[in-house]
């Protein structure tokens, strides 16, 4: 697939299920078999092509730009973070790509995979280590 960064497209493929990171202000711990961290209110995750840490998370402030973890809807109470350009980065090619909480509706995301807080839940519970997500 020829995904490059900005272009809001979620890229097809296996994706590994990397980490879990979660507010632990607003929802409980997730139970999985997955790496979990909590959210910090300067945690960030950086999107520019040109920064050294490119598609890595990032403390805020950040030189370079970044989104913020920490928000204030509740879309990445619970983020799991998808391995798309991560352990073979390439500068453009797509950053921040993960399954995160859906909005109401099921608005479109920017390339992530949004699901229901149940629906995460019962992934994550069911979820081993090497477990991927397939797109298609």
């Amino acid at each position: 697939m020829g995904k490059r960064e900005g272009d809001g497209a979620t890229p097809a493929g296996d994706l590994a299920l990397v980490a879990v990171l979660y507010r632990r202000d607003r929802v409980p711990r997730p139970v999985t078999a997955l790496s979990v961290r909590s959210i910090g209110r300067n945690d960030g995750w950086c999107d520019d092509p040109a920064d050294r840490r490119y598609n890595r998370p990032v403390p805020l402030p950040h030189p370079a730009r970044c989104e913020r973890l920490w928000r204030d809807d509740r879309l990445y109470d619970i983020v799991v973070v998808l391995d798309w350009n991560l352990s073979r980065r390439r500068p453009g090619r797509g950053s921040a790509i993960f399954l995160h909480l859906a909005r109401p509706g099921f608005a479109p995301t920017e390339g992530c995979v949004a699901v229901t807080l149940p629906a995460m839940r019962r992934l994550l519970a069911a979820a081993g280590r090497g477990a991927v997500l397939r797109v298609v």
